[in-house]
């Protein structure tokens, strides 16, 4: 699959810079937005429909916002691969609605650790779980997902989208996921 048009995106940002342009754009191509917490918060205020994680997945976000997407149907929507028919089969059965772009930047944990008199259960706060999986997630299924990382990004990805009528290519696709594998190695 060389292009992959988008139709779903899961986008939870901790650094919103340029968040509201990208979705506007995914919204312009009728992508659904499910987003989680601040983001969602972020995004609706500003006008932009999205439709809430817990909603997608029918369980609610919980230990204080901790476990928000670290669901069966947000990782099956994310890994599946489309190629395969029993895959498809299977997400059909299980009402699992695919996800093709995944917009996710982590929790500053660098940042936070450096400051002085950082406390120990503030560090362990910026530690993020659900970011992390979401982006290897992506990576590893480049072929049918694209993944974000950064606000650097969304430039380029917009541009893509309009040239290709709200599609991404492979090259774009890959790009993306080799920088997914260098920022979950920091």
């Amino acid at each position: 699959m060389d292009k992959v048009r988008i139709n779903r995106a899961l986008i939870s940002v901790y650094d919103k810079t340029g968040v509201l342009e990208l979705a506007r754009v995914l919204r312009e191509y009728g992508v659904e937005i499910l987003s989680t917490g601040g983001t969602a918060r972020h995004l609706t205020e500003s006008g932009i429909e999205i439709r809430s994680v817990d909603m997608f997945t029918g369980h609610p976000e919980i230990l204080d916002g901790r476990v928000k997407t670290l669901h069966p149907k947000v990782h099956a929507a994310i890994l599946a691969r489309r190629e395969l028919e029993s895959h498809m089969t299977q997400c059909r059965e299980m009402g699992i609605e695919l996800i093709d772009m995944v917009v996710v930047n982590l929790y500053p944990f660098e940042q936070t650790v450096a400051r002085p008199g950082i406390t120990l259960e503030d560090a362990v706060e910026q530690i993020d779980i659900g970011g992390p999986s979401m982006l290897r997630s992506s990576a590893k299924n480049f072929r049918s997902v694209a993944v974000l990382t950064s606000p650097e990004q969304y430039g380029e990805v917009i541009g893509q989208l309009r040239a290709n009528d709200g599609a991404l290519d492979l090259k774009m696709r890959f790009g993306l996921a080799r920088a997914v594998f260098r920022r979950t190695s920091q």
